[in-house]
């Protein structure tokens, strides 16, 4: 008898056809690809806002770009990076530089200190007390920069000011006249703690929204322990507000870091013979009073590839703690 062939065998709904992606496989992929759908608006939005400019602006500083070549009486010449070497060959630009990373360091650590501690003073005050400590506060952070420099100057007036009069009342007699501005420090001083004053109030209150979130069966099972109130901040509480400091910390360097109007304006243009300038005020000067826009574009690089570093390496830092962001 001839054997019969064997009947070719079906595939079988289970299996899928070989080199076809199965219904999982799919799944998955539609599962990563869906949040950058999402996304997908804010991107184009900031690419339209903030990466034409961003292209535009180091177009210009790589140009000998001047009064000459905006109204059209000189041609646009090329230079390359002629305008960053320049820079950098400046010893104004280092201590210009120096200046502003020391500034917004100080400005940036009495910020949090100070809303923190309010913060954590909130939750222990009545409530009216309370909301007369936050509408105080959001004043101060409503105040706009130049309205809060004028103020802040007069307050600190060698002859008519508040401070100085108040100082020669209780004895200190050598405040007589005493120009807050005309040394370098403590013109610097006196700008930061108009920039701490008109900042702490972010910190409050976003400080302030994370200790009312963390759940109090978590600091009540704590003292039950026995843990002191010190412990349960250190080991508890931080932790927890550790993603809202980063939040903080953050926005406190990138606003500190480029000050322009309480400078300009509380140290007459940077000080004596340029002692109080930061980046963003020599920038303008480069820029506007010099009507070197190339130099003044090389600068605006410089600055914003600083605060990318900066926060790079915090989150970064933050990373490797295993911190969840």
């Amino acid at each position: 008898m001839t054997a019969l062939a064997p009947a070719a065998q079906k595939p079988s709904h289970g299996t899928p056809a070989k080199g076809r992606p199965t219904a999982a496989r799919t799944f998955r992929r539609r599962g990563r690809l869906e949040p950058w759908l999402y996304l997908a608006p804010a991107f184009i939005v900031l690419i339209a806002l903030l990466g034409y400019p961003i292209f535009q602006l180091v177009n210009v500083s790589l140009y000998d770009y001047r009064q000459a070549q905006v109204s059209g009486k000189a041609p646009l010449k090329f230079t390359g990076l002629e305008n960053y070497q320049k820079l950098f060959a400046d010893p104004q630009f280092w201590t210009v530089l120096g200046n502003t990373v020391l500034f917004a360091a100080v400005c940036v650590v009495f910020t949090l200190l100070v809303g923190s501690s309010l913060a954590v003073l909130a939750t222990r005050l009545r409530p009216w007390v309370r909301s007369m400590l936050f509408v105080v506060s959001l004043g101060a952070w409503a105040t706009p920069a130049v309205t809060g420099s004028a103020v802040w100057l007069f307050l600190f007036d060698p002859t008519l000011g508040l401070v100085n009069k108040t100082l020669v009342g209780i004895g200190l007699t050598q405040f007589q006249g005493y120009s807050w501005t005309y040394d370098k420090w403590s013109g610097f001083g006196l700008v930061a703690s108009e920039v701490v004053w008109c900042s702490f109030p972010f910190v409050l209150v976003t400080v302030y929204a994370g200790i009312q979130a963390i759940p109090t069966e978590v600091i009540e099972a704590a003292r039950i322990d026995g843990a002191s109130m010190p412990r349960i901040a250190r080991s508890i509480m931080l932790p927890m507000l550790r993603p809202i400091v980063i939040v903080v910390t953050i926005q406190s360097i990138i606003w500190n870091f480029k000050i322009f109007s309480q400078i300009y304006i509380m140290t007459n243009g940077g000080g004596i013979a340029g002692q109080n300038l930061v980046l963003n005020v020599y920038g303008y000067q480069q820029a506007f009073a010099a009507s070197l826009y190339g130099l003044g574009s090389a600068l605006g690089v410089i600055m914003t590839a600083l605060l990318m570093v900066i926060t790079l390496v915090y989150l970064r830092i933050l990373k490797r703690t295993g911190e969840a962001l």
